[in-house]
């Protein structure tokens, strides 16, 4: 009528009940099993956890008021492993936080809104140089199909800025590889830090940009002609005079 093994201390240090197997794989050091209830449930001290317990009997069930309900660690393998043949491996009822890298080998459903901390869509291509080229310089189709910097006016064949400078990072990134080596980041979408030289023209806010003379530079403009399909974005700031950063909404058209 009452526990199968029941175990108690007073020690702050001890387990009320211990068990230690020290024998080969997939051997047990604790087995819980129940037809109707929970196979194993632990609790800490601090009382019952903030949610009611399933009404169905768990394999594992975990409470706390102050600490974790179920915690688990590894240095080879899975901290936590869950499997279904049936249901869901696992399931989160609130806000989860992971820091480290997610992996889905299947499709990600998504009820809300994806929501990035990033500023433009950007996506990875082969580029000559591609370690040499730094962030916010623009970058044109080359001869051979990969990417290189720009450096004449009005360059039909502009690609996009490399993604990066400044104070915006790519929220989202397309076609990223395992091995980047030769690659390069090109903001095709959202705001971006562009490098430009303002001595072809000074730079209002709203200000069309294409490429330049100067190398990996753009500048305004000055031709809505010769812009046609050489036009990289839109200015967000002004910049009267000189070379430097600026950031742009980019908009390839």
């Amino acid at each position: 009528g009452g526990d199968g093994v029941h175990g108690e201390t007073t020690s702050a240090t001890g387990a009320g009940v211990s068990a230690v197997n020290n024998t080969a794989f997939p051997s047990v050091a604790i087995s819980g099993k129940s037809l109707n209830a929970h196979g194993v449930y632990g609790s800490n001290g601090a009382g019952a956890g903030a949610s009611a317990a399933p009404t169905r009997g768990c394999g594992v069930w975990g409470e706390s008021n102050q600490g974790y309900g179920v915690y688990g660690s590894s240095n080879s393998s899975s901290g936590v492993h869950g499997m279904s043949t049936s249901g869901l491996a696992g399931e989160f009822v609130g806000n989860v936080s992971v820091t480290g890298n997610i992996s889905v080998g299947g499709n990600v459903n998504v009820s809300g809104d994806v929501m990035f901390t990033g500023a433009d869509c950007a996506e990875q291509f082969d580029a000559m140089g591609a370690e040499a080229l730094e962030p916010g310089a623009v970058l044109i189709i080359a001869d051979n199909g990969s990417l290189r910097e720009s450096d004449k006016a009005y360059d039909r064949r502009v690609a996009g800025v490399v993604s990066g400078a400044g104070e915006y990072r790519p929220g989202i990134v397309l076609d990223r590889r395992a091995d980047g080596t030769g690659r390069a980041t090109i903001a095709l979408v959202g705001k971006v830090s562009c490098k430009v030289d303002a001595d072809f023209g000074s730079i209002a806010i709203g200000d069309l940009l294409t490429t330049s003379p100067t190398r990996g530079h753009a500048m305004r403009v000055a031709d809505p002609i010769s812009g046609i399909g050489a036009v990289i974005g839109k200015a967000l700031k002004p910049m009267a005079s000189g070379q430097g950063l600026l950031p742009i909404l980019v908009a390839l058209q």
